[in-house]
């Protein structure tokens, strides 16, 4: 750990007396206003280190007063604020007079990194070195990453980790780009160790430029926004307790649509629109575009019956399809269903469980169909629904498709769909689909063609929300680390499903594709036992 020397000019050792002048007193007295005095302070005495001008006095724009304000004013206060935009400057400098002028503080800096600990830190040190000795608290430590006053208050750093703030008795606790803590458990179990630090008095300062929209941030964020009592009249702060405090990166003074267009030709529009508008846009390199992800909204589900969700009812003239991605059902990964209506690919129902043995998971899509089959009928009784349901054949695949035949297929409603398989001059045929690691990228790349292109309509919000984990990982795509990626599982074998179909019906081809010839193989139908 570093240590400074306490007998250095720019440091006040503790317990010093010193005569002041009357108007150091009148000084004092104003940075010692509880409403008035961060901002007094700050004008006053607080110099930064501009990247280019160098040592300057720190003149707060409105939108950083307003910043500051909001620091001060509330218990709780979260603010999203644009890249480069000083939001750090003003908590550092927020911080350091509120140990000073807050006896016996118990100050936590939690950053999502080391480094970004480290810099908010020297930051601190900075403002406190560079103020007049008159005004400076004495000091008994001065480390790198801690700080304690002869005044009995302190200020830590450090990165933020499940365990950071537990069994500590914090003043304040200010949290930097807190969207970025890595992964979203971590920053989950994170706050939920902080709270009852917080619920005993403390003081929480959230600052961060967003990232995903189902994080820890995001989900206090949206919190704080519900701004309307149950009267519907507009409050000051959100239900959880949080001001919630925005600033446009047009409020900079340095900053123009010259400024955003250059920056825009720079980093490009999804990072513009993520790091300086504020929007919500995934970081990671998700399957499908963040922006398009951002514009994605879940319905509620019309019904269910059992535990599926059904977000539309099924109805004559339609194809449906059902796709299984099976699972052990021992409460790891999740087995998943998903239901998609053709030519219109929409969404229109979805089943997933971690606990459902591998009979039952076939009992249950024989369900979905029969629902389906009976939903139609209901309503024509005249009518054939065409029905298509299928599943992996890999692995644990192998295992359900055995429980297909223990049912029987003549007592499942539909046709079972094959993936035709080309070997040399003859094709051969396997039930249910391989999937390879090339299918699985072929899968992902024509899921994605829909997805973004607005050919396909997805409803489920579990769904979404699993897209926004669904990154790339090497040469293909997978669930971040901690999170499931089951239910976009079906629907990768669902889009394969609806490939094979494709081939033969011409609506469905249409819409699939904008080719209007090609050589094509018939899928293949039957039993199990022909």
């Amino acid at each position: 750990m570093a240590y400074v020397s306490l007998d250095s000019d720019q440091i006040k050792k503790a317990h010093k007396k010193h005569k002041y002048t009357k108007e150091q007193v009148e000084q004092l007295e104003k940075c010692m206003d509880p409403k008035t005095g961060p901002l007094f302070f700050m004008r006053t005495f607080m110099k930064i280190q501009h990247p280019t001008k160098g040592e300057m006095r720190f003149q707060p724009f409105p939108y950083q007063e307003r910043l500051i304000n909001s620091y001060n004013d509330h218990r709780f206060s979260i603010a999203m604020l644009p890249r480069q935009t000083g939001k750090t400057t003003c908590a550092s400098g927020y911080l350091i007079w509120y140990a000073m002028f807050r006896p016996d503080s118990q100050i936590l800096i939690a950053a999502h990194k080391y480094a970004g600990a480290s810099d908010i830190m020297s930051r601190v040190r900075y403002a406190y070195e560079m103020l007049p000795s008159w005004i400076k608290a004495g000091v008994t430590q001065y480390n790198r990453n801690s700080i304690e006053f002869d005044n009995g208050s302190k200020i830590m750093a450090t990165t933020t980790t499940e365990n950071t703030g537990r069994g500590m008795s914090l003043t304040l606790i200010y949290c930097d780009e807190f969207a970025f803590v890595q992964p979203p458990e971590k920053a989950k179990e994170f706050w939920t160790s902080l709270s009852p630090t917080l619920s005993t008095g403390g003081k929480c300062m959230i600052t961060s430029t967003p990232n995903s929209d189902e994080d820890q941030f995001a989900m206090i964020w949206k919190e704080a926004n519900k701004r309307f009592d149950e009267y519907g009249n507009d409050k000051l702060i959100g239900t959880n307790g949080f001001y919630a405090m925005k600033a446009h990166w047009s409020e900079h003074p340095d900053r123009d649509e010259t400024w955003a267009d250059a920056e825009r030709a720079r980093i490009g529009e999804e990072r513009f629109r993520r790091e300086h508008e504020c929007e919500f846009l995934i970081f990671d390199e998700t399957l499908i575009s963040s922006l398009t992800l951002a514009d994605m909204e879940g319905v509620a589900p019309v019904e269910t019956t059992g535990q599926v969700r059904w977000y539309k009812r099924p109805t004559p003239g339609h194809t449906y399809m059902v796709s299984l991605d099976p699972s052990m059902g021992t409460g790891g990964d999740y087995a998943a269903i998903q239901v998609f209506e053709l030519p219109t690919f929409e969404q229109i129902g979805e089943w997933h469980h971690n606990q459902t043995p591998m009979n039952q998971q076939v009992r249950i899509l024989q369900g979905i169909n029969k629902h389906i089959h009976d939903a139609i009928m209901e309503k024509d009784a005249t009518a054939s629904p065409q029905i298509f349901y299928s599943m992996e054949n890999n692995t644990i695949g192998e295992a359900a498709l055995m429980r297909v035949m223990d049912i029987g297929e003549e007592n499942i409603q539909g046709m079972f769909l094959s993936e035709p398989i080309r070997k040399g001059h003859r094709r051969k045929f396997r039930r249910g689909f391989n999937t390879t690691a090339k299918h699985k990228i072929d899968a992902c790349t024509k899921f994605k063609e829909l997805v973004e292109n607005d050919k396909m309509k997805i409803n489920s919000q579990l769904l979404i929300s699993e897209m926004k984990d669904f990154v790339a990982s090497g040469l293909s795509y997978k669930a971040k680390p901690g999170q499931h990626d089951d239910l976009v599982s079906a629907c990768l074998l669902m889009t394969r499903m609806m490939k094979v179909l494709a081939d033969f019906d011409p609506k469905i081809f249409e819409k699939w594709t904008d080719r209007t010839s090609e050589i094509i193989p018939m899928p293949i139908f039957g039993s199990f036992t022909g």
